[in-house]
């Protein structure tokens, strides 16, 4: 029997023990390591989903710990299962892990990758934050006008109770609460009940793969960071950040999610210097000859852009693109920028407890404050920042409604971002032609 620890952030690192592990019993998962996401070490994977190998829950410890522990249990096998890595950092990682005596190890596609009696659809990215979700929504939204139903499977964000929370169907707002959402959960899950739409999302995807199935003609997979997809697909989008032309190459899984791409979405290409736009495609011409090539923008819309005309306004942004997504802004600076606002308020002097955390690890930020909700303590403290910011006007970037989740006092813009084709071969049609 082979003594193995899973790294991970707790999304992938669950889906690859219940596609992997599970049948796989010589594979003993000792413990996982928990990193990127606050709060989530100090759980553990329950046994009723870790199946009949195992008669207790399994361990989840904090990074910082992994030598530790590969010594203590005599591991073998260390799997890195988590996404938007520098390829620097995978090898540091695996020279910790090769260093303490054990083997490292990447799953891929063929192994974790489940197959689908639906047609399947997945939109990735080469980095967190290019633009995947807009881009899902549009396809959600064009593909139910014409009459298919498009149900849409959210990579993994299960932050709370992880036996609770194996199968999640968001449909309506008292869905958030009944999950017991965190801020960064609603950011990917409300944009689509918004506007009408059905996504899931949770831990045991092969239960929520039955279970989009039943109600679906088409399933859209919508990646989280940048990893690639949970189920087999039958087209892979990969959307790419002409903000970060040279990331396609740079970052862990992203590489391999452009090299593996049907259709190369280059995106932003409005925003982005000419030359920018010229290495992405001299990239795809290297690595991806072969996909079909669209250039893209986001749109960014404010609903009351009036409100900030010379105005001292706080822009709050995305937590995920922000942090580890490295984006110095979001579309809360643009519109702020766009509509005139006087003043850009720099959050940091004002930050409180773990926001202020958030600033010292990320120093990149200067005018924006991630919303960051992953806990309730957190959340008051990020409302505790709002306050104390002296902002008279407060854009809310963030695709989750702040205003109406933390009681925010000032007055709130909402902005948001729409994806819209600039060229290349129409993409709505190109998934009718998959389902003819």
């Amino acid at each position: 029997m082979f003594k193995c620890i899973i790294m991970g952030a707790a999304g992938r690192d669950f889906h690859d023990f219940r596609s992997f592990f599970l049948e796989r019993p010589s594979f003993r998962v000792v413990a996982f390591t928990a990193t990127q996401i606050p709060f989530i070490a100090g759980r553990a994977f329950p046994r009723e989903l870790a199946g009949p190998h195992y008669d207790a829950d399994i361990p989840i410890h904090d990074e910082s710990e992994l030598a530790q522990l590969i010594a203590e249990h005599g591991v073998d096998f260390v799997f890195l299962a988590y996404s938007d890595l520098p390829h620097r950092e995978v090898m540091h990682k695996a020279s910790l892990v090769q260093a303490s005596g054990a083997s490292f190890v990447l799953l891929g596609p063929g192994q974790t990758c489940l197959p689908s009696r639906r047609p399947v659809v997945a939109v990735t990215a080469t980095r967190t934050g290019a633009g995947k979700s807009p881009l899902t929504q549009y396809l959600a939204r064009t593909l139910e006008a014409g009459g298919v139903r498009a149900i849409t499977v959210r990579h993994p964000m299960p932050y709370g109770d992880l036996g609770a929370q194996a199968v999640q169907r968001f449909a309506s707002y008292e869905d958030f609460e009944r999950h017991r959402c965190t801020i960064e959960e609603r950011e990917e899950y409300e944009p689509y009940v918004r506007q009408g739409l059905v996504i899931y999302a949770g831990v045991d995807y092969r239960a929520i793969l039955a279970a989009a199935e039943e109600e679906a003609d088409i399933i859209l997979w919508d990646g989280g960071n940048n990893d690639f997809p949970f189920f087999r697909a039958d087209l892979s989008i990969v959307v790419s950040d002409a903000l970060r032309a040279g990331h396609g190459l740079d970052y862990y899984p992203g590489e391999t999610n452009f090299r593996a791409a049907d259709v190369l979405v280059v995106n932003k290409v409005a925003q982005a210097t000419p030359d920018a736009v010229q290495a992405m495609l001299q990239l795809k011409e290297r690595l991806n000859p072969g996909a079909v090539l669209i250039e893209s923008d986001l749109l960014v819309e404010a609903d009351r852009p009036e409100a900030l005309a010379g105005r001292c306004v706080l822009v709050i942004e995305d937590g995920p693109t922000v942090t580890h997504g490295g984006m110095a802004y979001g579309a809360g600076f643009v519109a702020a920028r766009q509509h005139g606002a006087a003043t850009l308020v720099d959050p940091r002097p004002h930050a409180v407890g773990s926001i202020a955390a958030t600033f010292a690890a990320n120093p990149h930020l200067e005018r924006v404050l991630p919303a960051m909700g992953y806990s309730a303590q957190q959340r008051e403290e990020l409302l505790a920042t709002i306050a104390a910011s002296g902002a008279e006007v407060v854009v809310d970037a963030s695709p989750a409604d702040l205003a109406r989740l933390l009681g925010v006092e000032l007055p709130v813009v909402r902005v948001s971002y729409r994806w819209v084709q600039r060229s290349g071969p129409e993409l709505a049609e190109r998934i009718r032609q998959l389902l003819a």
